[in-house]
């Protein structure tokens, strides 16, 4: 099934509901003039997030990318259009050094922040990492997801809690809503433990940094980004089966629950999980199999 027939066949059945993200923000005015950094926001759902956030007002956006410049430079493009600045960051943040210089050149180049955002992850499901075998695609995620988000949102959360903010700054995490219930397969063996120790990870973080620093997770359940625009007809129907709104979650979608979070009207919110999912399908029937596997 194309790429094209999807889209066309989901804002179909959304109907009025499927509205640019400009139509629907700003979810308040207290964005206004703040500052914001999103990982991983070349594409999909970390795109979608920056420019929700310069939809709601944010004035200026820090986009951090890995290797890909041209999708990090259509974000900023898209930033633009919605009436903020972007200001570009690569970093690897499976490379010890890149997450510390990552912080202070975001620091440096925006000032004070009020909004960080780590939606950054490693990619093992498409490309050459698609090939890779269990092993090695588990230490990656562990590698990138888990001790590269530690490591970067430990160092970004002391220099949070230092400023002088009006309201009090905000860290959001990106979870999957199917960590702790568990997946079977191989699938769910890598993301399942990665994601839950994300999520562990945030829960503690808003402990430790309250009430300086608000921190909360977005846990999105199947999400049509580029895995799912090209994946098996099995995978299609299960992700729309297993949603009670039955249909694929959007990148917007996630966006919009991030920017609830992030809201600085927000200011009693913090150490929360929002499951972004379509409503969980108990009804649905998952005895069949993958006939790829």
């Amino acid at each position: 099934m194309s790429r094209s027939f999807r889209d066309r066949d989901t804002k179909a059945r959304l109907g009025a509901d499927f509205l640019p993200l400009s139509q629907v923000l700003p979810v308040s005015s207290h964005f206004d003039s703040t500052t914001a950094v999103i990982t991983g926001a070349s594409s999909g759902i970390g795109q979608a997030i920056a420019i929700a956030l310069a939809s709601a007002g944010a004035s200026r956006i820090g986009v951090h990318y890995r290797r890909n410049i041209a999708g990090a430079q259509e974000t900023a493009r898209q930033i633009q259009d919605a009436g903020a600045d972007a200001v570009l960051i690569p970093a690897d943040l499976a490379n010890s050094e890149q997450p510390s210089q990552l912080v202070d050149r975001a620091f440096d180049e925006l000032g004070p922040i009020q909004t960080w955002v780590n939606n950054a992850g490693a990619d093992v499901l498409t490309g050459e990492a698609g090939k890779w075998d269990f092993d090695r695609k588990l230490k990656h995620l562990v590698d990138v997801d888990v001790i590269g988000t530690i490591d970067l949102s430990r160092r970004v959360a002391r220099r949070l809690a230092d400023q002088d903010t009006a309201s009090p700054p905000s860290m959001v995490f990106l979870g999957w809503d199917q960590s702790l219930a568990g997946m079977e397969g191989d699938a769910g063996q890598m993301f399942g433990p990665v994601k839950a120790a994300v999520t562990a990870f945030a829960k503690s973080l808003a402990q430790s940094m309250a009430p300086r620093v608000r921190v909360n997770t977005v846990a999105p359940g199947w999400i049509q980004t580029s895995w799912g625009e090209t994946t098996s007809d099995y995978w299609d129907s299960r992700a729309k089966g297993q949603a009670l709104m039955h249909r694929w979650g959007l990148p917007d979608d996630i966006a919009k629950a991030v920017c609830y979070l992030a809201d600085p009207a927000n200011s009693f919110v913090t150490g929360q999980t929002i499951n972004v999912n379509g409503g969980w399908n108990r009804r649905y029937d998952t005895s069949g199999s993958d006939p790829a596997s």
